[in-house]
């Protein structure tokens, strides 16, 4: 009986090894998609309409892009909390350049600036975050420490503190915009999600930031130019950063520099990790991480849609991390 036992025990415990494996620890995200969607559709009112799904897409674009690049960066280990800062920084940025007194005499090149300004000032924060962490050695959190508290006082300062609001549409179509019935920005994080896919999938820069994360001392052995690639993955992320505050600031016809991407960092480190991003790097699940971004938008709305208020879903993305954390050591062992 006891060998029985033990056999039954043996058994057991192997198909639970594998389960680990495959299944919902797999494809965790998307089982927990498709859990949140069949909730929704059924008990949330008015969630199948196209109203609905127009503002979710609205919503979750920016996290999805901001997420793109934290996938980036975690996979070389690291990690990036000034995204939200950069995104405020950007989105002050843009206002002030195309209402001033060059974009008014001159619209178009004022336009035109103040898309491309932005982002230039986005990568100059992303390349500060890369020289401190990789040329000084400082430990990424703490680097990126710097420019979230920095980041938005400095855009507070740029705009002394007040709402810019503005009527511009061409400027607006970046977050009103619509192709096929769809938002523009929607589309735009699709796009975006298919280059950083190419970055990573088919160039030897995007096989450096996989190496880098899966074993940094390895790869700088093999000659990778450790440095160039981490400068380059948090300037990738400030970008994107970027692109998000010029989304937001379009959506609302309006720069606040105290609330643009205020929290975004929480957002986008969830949406990567929930979407197969190992913290100890050396994975870079694109795709998954626009899975994850749609997850953490679909449990706020659930939550508010259901009568359950704001403060509760920051309790819900926490728990979200713990979990996700917690099936990334289940596929460990």
């Amino acid at each position: 009986m006891r060998a029985q036992g033990e056999a039954i025990r043996d058994m057991v415990g192997s198909l639970l090894r594998r389960a680990k494996g495959r299944g919902p620890f797999r494809h965790g995200g998307l089982v927990a998609l498709v859990i949140l969607l069949a909730f929704n559709a059924l008990v949330t009112p008015n969630f199948l309409q196209l109203q609905t799904l127009f503002v979710n897409v609205s919503q979750v674009a920016t996290i999805a892009i901001v997420a793109l690049g934290m996938t980036l960066v975690i996979a070389t280990a690291g990690i990036d909390l000034s995204v939200g800062a950069v995104m405020a920084l950007a989105g002050a940025t843009a206002p002030l350049i195309f209402m001033s007194a060059f974009g008014q005499a001159y619209p178009v090149t004022g336009l035109v600036l103040a898309f491309v300004v932005p982002l230039i000032v986005a990568a100059a924060c992303g390349l500060f975050n890369g020289l401190i962490v990789s040329v000084l050695g400082v430990q990424p959190i703490v680097a990126t420490l710097i420019l979230f508290i920095s980041g938005r006082g400095l855009a507070q300062l740029l705009t002394n503190g007040n709402l810019q609001t503005f009527s511009n549409p061409a400027f607006s179509y970046l977050g009103a915009g619509k192709i096929l019935g769809l938002p523009f920005q929607g589309w735009l994080a699709l796009a975006l999600a298919g280059s950083i896919f190419w970055l990573v999938n088919r160039t030897a820069f995007g096989r450096c930031i996989l190496a880098i994360g899966g074993n940094e001392r390895a790869a700088m052995l093999a000659g990778m130019p450790i440095r160039s690639v981490k400068i380059g993955v948090y300037m990738i992320c400030a970008v994107l950063s970027g692109i998000a505050g010029l989304i937001v600031v379009a959506i609302n016809s309006a720069s606040d520099a105290a609330r643009n991407g205020n929290l975004m960092e929480l957002d986008a480190i969830a949406a990567a990790v929930v979407g197969g991003a190992l913290l100890q790097g050396g994975r870079a699940p694109v795709f998954g991480a626009l899975v994850g971004a749609v997850i953490i938008q679909l449990v706020r709305y659930t939550l508010l849609a259901n009568g359950v208020e704001d403060e509760v879903a920051l309790i819900a993305k926490a728990l979200i991390i713990v979990l996700a954390v917690y099936v990334q050591q289940a596929r460990k062992e």
